[in-house]
């Protein structure tokens, strides 16, 4: 019996379902041990750095703050002490994806190895290119959420700017540490471009999962092995007859 194509799920439908089937399995696997060795270092090295920018920041408020009457000088301290905070929160996502990034090969040869076993692991970045790529993405991140901060504060659809500027740059740059795994550097841009609107919404699931305060120090570790699932799927379909990827 012929089904009728109403009956059928849509691409659209397929796509949410197997982006939301990803995202579960990348869920599941970040405690395991693998994750968890991973989680235990960034995040400490995070904590860390965040400390010493705290106490610099409070140590200049305070140097700098010189004010006539007591009560305000308190005020105002109460109140940069809380902005700090804020700020600081702000930043724990992009300064966890500045140490993470370090290890975030680790990771995708983990996810690689335990859902794709019959297929070969992908090889990781030279040390030094893998630093740079590092460092540009962290940096990148940081100024959009510097400027996206006050959107979100004092102007109302600050936070649809936020969401969008981080769902594109967060899918772009974690699509690319998945690709670059087993690609070069152009046909990963091109595979980027030619399934830019599946990578955009696996960065827009990355975004919301960094907009989590403390769940976002898991980013990362759940943003690499979800992207490596998106990559996995993007790489089947380019395998198929009149695919970038197909056998010649």
């Amino acid at each position: 019996m012929q089904i009728s194509p109403l009956a059928r799920p849509s691409r659209f439908s397929y796509l949410f379902a197997a982006m939301f089937d990803d995202a579960q399995r990348s869920l599941e696997e970040i405690l395991s041990p693998p994750f968890r060795n991973v989680l235990w270092k960034s995040v400490g090295l995070t904590l860390g750095l965040l400390l010493v920018l705290w106490l610099v920041l409070e140590g200049l408020v305070v140097h700098f703050l010189a004010l006539p009457y007591p009560w305000l000088e308190t005020g105002l301290t109460i109140v940069s002490g809380i902005g700090l905070v804020v700020g600081l929160a702000f930043l724990a996502a992009p300064a966890t994806s500045l140490f993470a990034g370090i290890f975030l090969d680790e990771i995708a040869e983990v996810v690689e190895k335990n859902h794709y076993p019959s297929e070969p692991v992908g090889r990781a970045l030279p040390l030094m290119e893998g630093i740079l790529t590092t460092l540009q993405f962290t940096l990148v991140v940081v100024g959009v959420n510097l400027v996206a901060l006050p959107l979100v504060l004092f102007v109302g659809f600050g936070v649809v700017i936020f969401f969008v500027a981080n769902g594109y740059l967060l899918g772009r740059e974690y699509f690319d540490l998945a690709a670059r795994r087993f690609h070069d550097r152009r046909v990963a841009k091109i595979l980027r471009l030619r399934h830019s609107g599946r990578i955009f919404l696996a960065g827009l699931v990355i975004a919301g999962f960094t907009a989590v305060p403390l769940v976002n120090l898991l980013a990362p570790l759940f943003a690499t092995a979800f992207m490596v699932h998106v990559h996995k799927r993007i790489q089947k379909a380019e395998r198929r007859p009149g695919g970038l990827l197909a056998p010649a």
